[in-house]
């Protein structure tokens, strides 16, 4: 075939780019600062004239510039030259492979320690056509080997353009799981390479150009985003947008979606049903209280045990014993009875009893969970909760107009464990007991006295010295003001809370009302129109406001200040699903048998990690200075 009968872009002298995925690092010496790549294979490539494959047999490779001190660049940018090509050659498997050394400048560095962390896992080649074919026509494309061919540079890029090469890559090795369909090049044409109209069949070819850039924009978008969260598995989606042909934004909700459903590490070390059933706090606190009592340490052996192990898995050091994550999420069940000798646990004389886990009992101690509250329990690490930020936008085109780009986006509400400590006192003769009723009262005890310092952190946490951001603290969620010092709070102000909500399009999921006791009596007394009109603003039933379900604790503060107003109260409006707690590892029991000594109690003292974090401020809304006297 002639010349002429060759696209322009594939005649003798045309410079073209390929850019491939680092596959690995199994190849790099650190101490030599080299890097074995493999860079080029015979992947078919798809340009807007057609399909490109570059041959690799034998003699079809030019090696002799890169043998002489090839340069290699960040992004083809010559400016930016970080290493050399040692060696380059074509292997049996038909592939190009070459060997980098980077260079010790500061720049030169940077980039090699990147490629070892594997922050930057691609590279490209920048080549020169000196002879192409027309190897056959498929499928209405027509495929083109480019028979001899000259690599010019190497460089170390952004966007992957052949799975099949990468550093490392050893004969035979399997491709990576990256998508293929990333068709077009990360292309920088020469002037000399650019695409001519009446050679390239018109306006025909013109739209064939348009269609490839844009598929490579949208195959680019996509491989980043899925990149970007590679670590919670977001990367394992990309290939099956890429072929479904999935938009930008389809891809961003799908990841989104994704990372909301993402399973969080498990904090469990372990046990069987069995032995969760055997796990009593009771024997936990009586041989914590008695730490010179042989009898009682080694009645609560098991606990210990398990204690340790927890303390392992959570990674974090026991202030007294850690409750194992396995006791705390324990589904309702039915107890087992177990008869032992006193020294092994005491003869257990109770009834079968129905008994809740922990973490229930914990959440049945907050209102806020009646609400819709969300929990994440069993946290390790810290975490990212998604949300998104931006939404896409409709526009107007003409005919032959390309649609403005959209502007949905999301980010992530970081969560880390803030140590939450809370107080109770138990008899020492309490302990001594060993019924299931005991063992229910306890556990009942500490978590309610746990629930209620979460709850009120949740409320009205300050972020600050420790403590997790409560709603009333967070920034950006909506506001009704009352007045200079204050104001009694009446029809027109709960109607507000709901406005703040709705006009931030956030009045969606499960909205309700939260406040406190003043307030709930205040309303009571509040007529909706007036006085004397009969119509009270708390209303009776399970929808008191405005037709929403309305909450109550004295969790909710009542003692705000502003201007001369005193005891001023709270009211928040919201979309309580967007309320997270999240709860790392287990609790951490720690008892004093000293300071309560003379009235025959232990003082029993609770720590857990928890954190607390609104997705979205605009799902919230608050009037802090409501009169309540």
């Amino acid at each position: 075939m002639t010349n002429h009968q060759i696209p322009k872009e594939l005649q003798p002298g045309a410079t073209i780019e390929r850019s491939f995925q680092i596959a690995g690092a199994r190849n790099i010496d650190e101490e030599a600062r080299t890097v074995e790549v493999a860079f080029s294979s015979e992947f078919p490539g798809e340009r807007f004239w057609g399909v490109e494959i570059l041959d690799h047999s034998p003699g079809s490779m030019r090696t002799e510039r890169l043998l002489a001190g090839g340069a290699v660049l960040v992004d083809h940018d010559s400016r930016d030259h970080v290493g050399v090509v040692v060696s380059a050659r074509t292997d049996a498997d038909r592939v190009g492979r070459a060997t980098l050394r980077f260079g010790r400048s500061a720049r030169a560095s940077e980039i090699f320690q990147d490629v070892i962390d594997g922050i930057r896992p691609n590279v490209s080649v920048r080549y020169q056509i000196h002879e192409a074919v027309l190897e056959k026509v498929e499928g209405g494309s027509e495929i083109y080997r480019i028979t001899d061919w000259e690599p010019l540079e190497i460089s170390i890029v952004s966007v992957p353009f052949d799975p099949t090469v990468g550093v490392g890559r050893g004969r035979g090795d399997p491709p990576s799981d990256h998508p293929r369909s990333a068709t077009m090049a990360d292309q920088k044409d020469t002037p000399a390479a650019k695409p001519d109209a009446a050679a390239s069949g018109g306006d025909n070819a013109a739209e064939r150009r348009h269609g490839a850039d844009a598929e490579h924009q949208r195959a680019s978008e996509i491989i980043a985003i899925g990149e970007a969260y590679a670590s919670h598995g977001a990367d394992k989606l990309i290939p099956e947008a890429i072929r479904s042909k999935m938009s930008v934004d389809a891809f961003r909700a799908k990841v989104l979606e994704h990372l909301a459903k993402e399973p969080k590490p498990s904090a469990d070390v372990g046990m069987s049903d069995k032995e969760v059933r055997q796990y009593s706090f009771v024997r936990a606190l009586h041989a914590l209280a008695n730490p010179t009592d042989m009898r009682a340490r080694e009645a609560a052996a098991f606990e210990f045990e398990v204690g340790r192990a927890a303390a392992e898995k959570s990674h974090k050091e026991a202030r007294g014993l850690i409750v194992p994550f396995d006791v705390l999420r324990t589904a309702t069940e039915q107890r087992e009875l177990v008869v032992g000798t006193p020294t092994a646990g005491g003869h257990l004389v109770a009834t079968d009893l129905l008994s809740g886990s922990f973490i229930e009992l914990l959440r049945n101690a907050m209102v806020i969970n009646g609400l819709g509250t969300r929990f994440l329990t069993g946290l390790v690490g810290n975490i990212a909760v998604p949300k998104q930020t931006g939404g896409g936008t409709m526009a107007w085109v003409t005919e032959g107009n390309a649609p403005s780009a959209s502007d949905q986006a999301f980010a992530q509400v970081a969560m880390s464990p803030k140590t939450a400590a809370a107080r109770t006192q138990i008899s020492r003769k309490l302990l001594l007991q060993s019924s299931i009723d005991i063992e229910n009262f306890v556990r009942q005890d500490l978590a309610t006295v746990v629930g209620l310092g979460i709850q009120q952190a949740a409320i009205n946490g300050s972020g600050a010295s420790g403590q997790p951001r409560g709603i009333l603290n967070t920034s950006g969620i909506g506001s009704v003001v009352g007045g200079t010092n204050g104001a009694a709070p009446d029809w027109e102000d709960i109607v507000d809370l709901e406005t703040e909500v709705s006009v931030a399009n956030a009045d969606v999921g499960s909205l309700a009302y939260l406040t406190n006791a003043k307030v709930r009596g205040k309303l009571k007394k509040t007529f909706v129109d007036g006085p004397g009109t009969g119509e009270r603003v708390w209303q009776p039933g399970e929808t008191p406001l405005n037709g929403y379900r309305a909450a109550v604790t004295n969790a909710v503060p009542g003692n705000g200040t502003k201007g001369t107003g005193t005891n001023l109260s709270a009211i928040i409006f919201g979309n309580f699903a967007d309320l997270i707690i999240g709860m790392w590892g287990g609790l951490d029991l720690q008892v004093d048998p000293y300071s309560a000594g003379d009235s025959g109690a232990v003082i029993v003292r609770a720590f857990q990690d928890v954190d607390v974090a609104a997705r979205h401020a605009e799902s919230f809304a608050a009037m802090t200075d409501a009169i309540t006297a």
